[in-house]
């Protein structure tokens, strides 16, 4: 695995355009110091570092550090050939020493700083010194900045850290600051070593049934005294405090939470928020979640655990969860396991509300009218988003019809698609966005949204199409869609002469979509002024045997199925 820290100095300048606050600063100490006539090891650094950017036209200097250290060496070699200083490291020193490569503490004192510069000067004698690998937790991207309003992204709420980059990290947001933050982390260490070392001793005589001990009586009733000796409520002057908090920062930070329990349950709190804040840490190192992103990566849906594809534009405090939990009926979307266990023991919907226009078999399509049912189709849209890229409709779902397939059980109607319909399309439309979720893509619900679309457009009497630009998972789906569909007509037509307003009329298909399909299957031809369609008997034939060994499938739509009649209106 590979970390990369790339720092740009295009003589000087940012990415808009404007000269670097920074590098303009360091500049400055240079020209201040040569006037005196003593120039530090880091200015003189830093404009032989200007100097080779503008030497090399425009080259962008960039370092990587990562395992394979051997292309470090080689940018240290190169230097030294043109007699310039090696590469920055994202603290803006050369690395000529081992030392050199650790990032210093912002709060280093200036004492630290002198000695760091004093191996500065002794390692100049040796630049092309294998430079130490660098530990990717000590790696940090210094452009990301924490969200948290008026915070520097120092400290960190785990205590271990020395910069955070979010709001589960920032001890900020909790109220704390970061010296506060170490002292609990030691203090913590502390009682978690003399609990393993009481573990310890105790697994040395322990029994199956073991009794407790006189410490852990003891204990047991100190935290019962501990939790009636708390206030039953707060005061006056601590309910103004609270709400003085809550409307100076509003949602940017965490509420206060002293006073309202006791002080041993909002310490295991604050474990608990610790905790999370190390394993949410672990995995930004790991790069499974990339901080400030707010995606969700997975959600549990039902009896399946689904990676999602893209963002979607859940609540931020959902979304920064990286995890989601939703009820497969209601769509309700939830934090934890629990919440969601609780919520399907009372949840009464087993299928989507509105009404069942179509059924064969176990399959079973709803007509959900978003005005009606606004809630559930928002949910139904969020959901959609984190699998759609194309998609920009989440909450304005009043003018559009819902049409949601399901598959029945013995549990209840489980949702396997849908595809949505403006009320009054100008442009007659009868998709405005389609899905299948992703545990049953490549099963053939997708076709059979795509013909129970045509198949409605054909009961209004109209030529449909779908909404342009169409994802590209959406144009394969059509254009499989419309191939079996002009060659099924094909095999069954008798005639000589074709139409392709015929074939638009009878198959609800619109006529630019005909034409575009028989393109790409080299079947229309312009021949003395006029456009022949080519019966192609290979492609007619093929499609036949893929048809014959599918056999009797019911991934068909049956027309006679159909209860529906054309919303009249909105």
């Amino acid at each position: 695995a590979c970390v990369g820290i790339v720092r740009r100095h295009m003589a000087g300048s940012g990415s808009d355009g404007t000269e670097d606050s920074d590098s303009s600063a360091e500049r400055e100490q240079t020209n201040s110091s040569e006037s005196e006539g003593t120039v530090p090891k880091r200015q003189r650094l830093t404009r032989a570092s200007t100097r080779l950017s503008q030497s090399s036209q425009g080259w962008q200097h960039s370092l990587y550090i990562c395992t394979h250290t051997h292309i470090y060496t080689q940018e240290l070699k190169r230097a030294v050939d043109h007699d310039e200083s090696p590469p920055l490291t994202p603290t803006g020193n050369a690395p000529s020493s081992e030392s050199e490569l650790d990032i210093s503490s912002p709060n280093a004192s200036h004492d630290e700083s002198q000695a760091k510069d004093q191996a500065n000067r002794d390692s100049d004698k040796d630049l092309s010194h294998r430079p130490k690998r660098r530990r990717c937790h000590e790696t940090y991207n210094f452009n990301m900045k924490c969200p948290t309003p008026g915070c520097n992204s120092l400290g960190h709420l785990t205590g271990k850290h020395e910069r955070h980059f979010a709001v589960s990290g920032c001890p900020l947001y909790h109220n704390l600051s970061a010296d506060e933050c170490k002292v609990k982390a030691i203090s913590r260490e502390k009682q978690e070593e003399e609990v393993k070392a009481q573990e310890d001793s105790n697994s040395r005589h322990a029994t199956r049934h073991q009794t407790p001990t006189p410490k852990q009586i003891r204990y047991k009733e100190q935290v019962a005294e501990i939790r009636k000796g708390r206030n039953s409520g707060l005061q006056k002057e601590q309910k103004e405090k609270h709400v003085e908090h809550r409307q100076t920062h509003g949602n940017t930070r965490e509420p206060l939470l002293e006073n309202i329990t006791s002080e041993y349950d909002l310490e295991l709190f604050r474990k608990a928020q610790a905790r999370a804040s190390e394993d949410l840490e672990k995995l930004r190192i790991q790069g499974q979640i990339t901080e400030g992103s707010n995606m969700i990566k997975t959600i549990l849906f039902g009896r399946y655990e689904l990676d999602t594809w893209y963002h979607s534009p859940y609540p931020e405090e959902y979304a920064r969860l990286g995890r989601l939990y939703v009820c497969e009926f209601c769509l309700k979307y939830m934090k934890s396991q629990t919440i969601l266990r609780r919520h399907m023991a009372k949840c009464v919907w087993k299928h989507p509300p509105g009404d069942e226009v179509y059924r064969k078999g176990s399959i079973s399509v709803f007509e959900v009218d978003g005005k009606k049912n606004k809630i559930y189709c928002q949910n139904l849209c969020l959901l959609a988003k984190l699998f759609l890229d194309h998609k920009t409709l989440y909450y304005d779902v009043e003018p559009f019809l819902f049409y949601v397939m399901t598959e029945a059980d013995n549990t209840g109607c489980h949702l396997v698609g849908y595809f949505s319909k403006e009320k009054n399309s100008f442009l007659n439309y009868n998709v405005s966005c389609i899905l299948t979720m992703p545990q049953y893509m490549r099963q053939g619900f997708g076709k059979m949204l795509i013909d129970f679309s045509y198949l409605l457009s054909k009961v209004e009497e109209k030529v449909g199409s779908p909404e342009r630009p169409l994802s590209d998972l959406g144009l394969i789906s059509y254009r499989s869609y419309w191939k079996e569909v002009l060659l099924r007509y094909m095999y069954n037509f008798q005639g000589k002469e074709i139409s392709i307003k015929e074939i638009s009329q009878e198959t609800a298909v619109n006529p630019v979509d005909i034409v575009s399909t028989l393109q790409s299957l080299q079947m229309l031809k312009y021949w003395k002024g006029k456009h022949l369609v080519l019966k192609r008997q290979d492609l007619i034939d093929e499609w036949k045997a893929k048809e014959i060994k599918r056999g009797n499938s019911n991934k068909t739509i049956d027309p006679s199925s159909l209860k529906w009649t054309p919303p009249k209106g909105t």
